[in-house]
């Protein structure tokens, strides 16, 4: 079972805004969480602006795309993980960018082929928006969320208008979940909770895994305690807040909480 810590920057420095941001201080951070992560055993490491919320929905600083890409580079050049990359809240493309240019192996990408309505407002799909540079530079995976959390699919809730909806309000998964794949080109797909740090059901991820066709991950929620009730249905794990301090996201790894919670997979192979 592939596991994926993450690891949340600060707020970012954009062109418009002036930040207090010392960024060999921040890569110092950065690169001491990673070697935590890489000696417990963990496979890999998604590195997300969590700090910069409110999110707008597409990153397009330079300012702010250049110091994402320095993290990143020096993440891929000084550690063994596999690198990911994940711009709030739905840079996509920006994703795709940094992970070409840094050498990072994945992306996630919230809104992949569903419109989403969030705190960012309406949010259109990503994947055509990708398209072109997938074609011309392969090799980076895209990790799709179905159904992300923090956010309402409109999709789901037209395609219930439209009467395709009969009692079941799971019953359109399958199809959301075969667009992500087959028209998105989604490599594996992320089942969240509702919101950062909460879990989702169980018999919600199950109908995903029934879903779908690529690797199934579980992208929110996560902990040493229930781990064991998403391992006949998930391929791998997204851990952010349960590792951080006090088991809060946006705070620094914390050693023994990651160990904890790595020793707890492990157990279940």
């Amino acid at each position: 079972m592939e596991v994926v810590g993450v690891i949340h920057l600060p707020r970012l420095p954009y062109s418009d805004t002036l930040v207090e941001f010392d960024l060999d201080r921040v890569v110092e951070s950065v690169l001491r969480e990673a070697s935590i992560l890489e000696e417990l055993g963990y496979d890999s490491v998604i590195v997300e602006n969590y700090g910069d919320a409110p999110y707008p929905k597409r990153v397009r600083d330079p300012l702010a795309l250049s110091v994402i890409a320095l993290i990143v580079r020096e993440v891929v050049k000084n550690t063994s993980l596999r690198v990911g990359v994940n711009i709030l809240r739905n840079s996509g493309r920006e994703a795709y960018a940094v992970a070409v240019a840094t050498g990072a192996r994945f992306i996630r990408v919230n809104a992949l082929t569903e419109t989403i309505v969030s705190d960012s407002g309406v949010i259109e799909p990503e994947a055509p928006r990708l398209r072109a540079i997938r074609s011309n530079y392969r090799g980076v995976e895209v990790y799709a969320d179905i159904l992300v959390k923090h956010a309402g699919s409109l999709t789901l809730a037209i395609q219930a208008l439209a009467g395709k909806v009969s009692g079941d309000p799971l019953a359109l998964l399958p199809e959301i979940v075969r667009d992500a794949v087959e028209r998105g080109g989604a490599d594996k797909v992320v089942a969240t909770g509702l919101r950062t740090g909460e879990a989702p059901d169980p018999v919600f991820v199950k109908r995903v895994r029934e879903s779908s066709p690529v690797p199934v991950i579980l992208g929110s929620g996560a902990t040493p305690e229930n781990i064991g009730l998403y391992k006949p249905y998930i391929d791998g794990v997204i851990v952010g807040s349960y590792i951080k301090r006090d088991g809060r996201a946006g705070n620094p790894v914390d050693p023994g909480r990651a160990e904890k919670f790595i020793k707890a997979v492990r157990s279940l192979s």
